[in-house]
């Protein structure tokens, strides 16, 4: 069957349609990652987004169960060049043609997406329909484009009630901002017991609990459509409760404390960007999803430091907060997909709880 993907500058792309038999209209943004698709489908991040794989051939090694980094499927929509129909794995249970149609996601192939990501690179990130209708009439699709928002999408990810995962060491609330599985999974390897909470849980549930540090987690959407969980955030960073917070939860904490946050041109999503330690000049290269960043330059005097820089475009991609014991990091060290460069940052983490203790 035909599809199209229409753009909100009115480009055309037609290809086949795959997954669910259905229109959307989401942000249309891309991944450059070669591998992971599993994992970036069940990324909460990429709620109220349809994901454009840069990689040509897409879905070769199957699906594995065992590999999702949430309960579900999480974007609007799926594009890629190529749809491998046959997977090639010891350990696949399914094709991703038939994982995208159980998960009710319409996704597109068959359409040049280099082309499509020159766009994306050139002109923004924009919003786009995925249909099958080829009688469209693009002039009204192009306005429901204009007045499409990922609204508050936060509320949708995070999970619906408080979970333990047990362990023997360090007591840590991990609040679920959208949080990929393989957050809890660090801490918990690590010998921590993670208490997972809902995003609106308030400060003082949390404090009340006494853990040995808080983690705050990635997430989809806008950090300013969080209000709310901002307040609470504030909460936190007046304990002396340790902190470590990623993506989403990195922005959220420097809004938090006075900063302010804009969106990129395109972002930052794929599993090949480099970072800089400005501590030691060290660069890794990290696992990243995400669209907005921090403003460094308006972060108020006197309440962070810049620990990270992207090498690529010098983006803030850390922050050392000072006479606190608060970092964040705008990549991912559970870096999944993608490597295990930044994996220490959760040893750090533990350490700082440690010094609390023995404090």
């Amino acid at each position: 069957m035909k599809a199209f993907l229409i753009l909100e500058d009115k480009t055309v792309f037609e290809g086949q349609s795959i997954g669910a038999e259905k229109e959307v209209i989401s942000e249309i943004v891309f991944n450059t990652s070669m591998t992971g698709y599993l994992e970036v489908l069940t990324d909460p991040s990429y709620a109220g987004q349809a994901v454009v794989m840069t990689y040509p051939l897409i879905g070769n090694y199957g699906i594995c169960r065992e590999d999702m980094e949430s309960r579900k499927a999480w974007p609007d929509g799926y594009i890629v060049r190529e749809l491998s129909r046959l997977p090639s794995n010891f350990r696949s249970e399914d094709s991703i043609q038939n994982f995208l149609k159980e998960q009710d996601i319409p996704g597109i192939a068959g359409i040049d997406t280099r082309a499509l990501t020159k766009i994306l690179r050139e002109k923004g990130t924009m919003n786009g329909c995925i249909t099958t209708n080829e009688n469209y009439k693009i002039d009204e699709i192009v306005e429901r484009l204009k007045n499409y928002t990922t609204g508050k999408v936060v509320e949708k990810v995070t999970c619906a009630s408080k979970s333990v995962l047990k362990g023997e060491g360090k007591k840590v609330a991990l609040l679920d901002l959208g949080a990929k599985d393989n957050i809890a999974a660090s801490l918990n390897e690590r010998g921590c017991e993670v208490t997972i909470y809902p995003a609106l849980t308030s400060a003082k549930e949390i404090i009340e609990a006494n853990p040995d540090g808080i983690m705050l987690s990635n997430g989809p959407g806008d950090p300013k459509d969080c209000a709310s969980i901002i307040e609470e955030i504030k909460k936190l960073y007046d304990t002396e409760i340790p902190i470590f917070a990623i993506c989403l939860g990195h922005q959220l904490m420097a809004l938090a404390t006075g900063g302010d946050t804009h969106k990129m041109k395109y972002g930052h999503r794929g599993g090949n960007h480099p970072v800089k330690d400005l501590s030691t000049g060290r660069v890794y290269i990290s696992s990243q999803n995400h669209g907005y960043v921090v403003d460094v330059d308006k972060m108020p005097d006197g309440i962070a430091n810049v620990s990270f820089i992207n090498v690529n475009d010098k983006t803030v991609e850390g922050l050392d907060y000072v006479n606190k014991k608060i970092f964040t990091v705008q990549f991912h060290p559970e870096a999944c997909p993608g490597p295990q460069d930044s994996a220490f940052l959760f040893d750090k983490f533990i350490e700082m709880m440690e010094v609390k203790k023995d404090a």
